[in-house]
C-alpha cells in the first residue's frame, strides 16, 4: 500500500485558477451519458462554457485508436491494451482538455479516464495497479480530475440495462462474467485509494436520484 501511496502521491490536478475538470466512471449500464448531460446542464445554467469528451477518443487520433481496440476481434494483450488507451489519453489532454482547462469558466466532463484504465487493465486484465500508474507519472498524464464521479451498480444490474439496450456487444462488452466481477472490484478498490477525489454513488437507484446527489455534491464544491 506504501508504494500505491508513493504512486498516488505524484499526482496533481488544475490549479485554482484553471478550469474544472470532471470525469464519470462506471461499468455499461451505469447511466454515465445521462449524468454527464446532467452535469453539462447544470454548469450552462450557471453560465460556465462545459466541454464534454470521451475515452478513448476526443480527438481524431483517439477515435483511430478507439476504432482499433473496441472492434478488434481478436484478444489483444493487456499491456497492448494499456499503452493505446494511455496514448488516445495523452493526446486528448495534449490536444484538448488542457487548452480548455486556461480558462477558469470552462468545465471540462470526460467520458472515463484513469480510473478505467486502473479497473480494467489493472484490476480485470490482472496487470497491477502500479503497472498502470506507472505509466502516468509523465506530464501531461498525471494530471487528475479535480472529481470524479463512480456510477456504482451491480454486475446484474448492469446486464439487465445492456438487455434492455439491446446494443451490439463491442470488444469489452463481450467479456465473461468473470471479466465483469473483476471489473466492480477494481472499480470499488479504486474509489477506496483516492477518496479526496473519487465520489461513490449507488447509481441502482433512478437516474433522478442519482443526479440529485451529483448536484449536491457540486454545490458544495464550487
Amino acid at each position: 500500500m506504501s508504494t500505491l501511496n508513493n504512486l498516488i502521491g505524484q499526482f496533481t490536478t488544475p490549479s485554482a485558477n484553471e478550469g474544472l475538470f470532471l470525469s464519470i466512471e462506471g461499468i455499461e449500464g451505469s447511466g454515465k451519458t445521462t449524468q454527464i448531460n446532467f452535469i453539462k446542464q447544470f454548469f450552462e445554467d450557471k453560465g460556465y462554457s462545459v466541454i464534454t469528451l470521451r475515452e478513448p477518443g476526443g480527438t481524431r487520433f483517439g477515435e483511430k485508436l478507439r476504432e482499433a481496440i473496441l472492434e478488434s476481434t481478436s484478444p489483444l494483450h493487456p499491456l497492448s491494451e494499456a499503452h493505446l488507451f494511455v496514448s488516445s489519453r495523452t493526446q486528448l489532454l495534449y490536444e484538448k482538455i488542457l487548452p480548455a482547462l486556461r480558462d477558469k469558466k470552462c468545465v471540462v466532463i470526460l467520458d472515463r479516464y484513469i480510473d478505467s484504465s486502473l479497473a480494467y487493465q489493472g484490476k480485470a486484465r490482472g496487470l497491477g495497479f502500479e503497472t498502470i500508474l506507472k505509466l502516468h507519472l509523465n506530464s501531461p498524464l498525471n494530471i487528475l480530475p479535480k472529481r470524479t464521479f463512480f456510477l456504482d451498480i451491480d454486475l446484474e444490474t448492469s446486464m439487465q440495462r445492456q438487455l434492455l439496450r439491446g446494443n451490439k456487444k463491442d470488444y469489452f462488452e463481450s467479456e465473461k462474467k468473470d471479466f465483469y466481477l473483476s471489473l466492480v472490484a477494481g472499480y470499488r478498490e479504486v474509489a477506496s485509494l483516492f477518496t479526496n477525489r473519487v465520489k461513490r454513488i449507488d447509481a441502482t437507484v433512478s437516474a433522478a436520484e442519482v443526479s440529485e446527489l451529483i448536484k449536491a455534491d457540486l454545490e458544495a464544491l464550487l
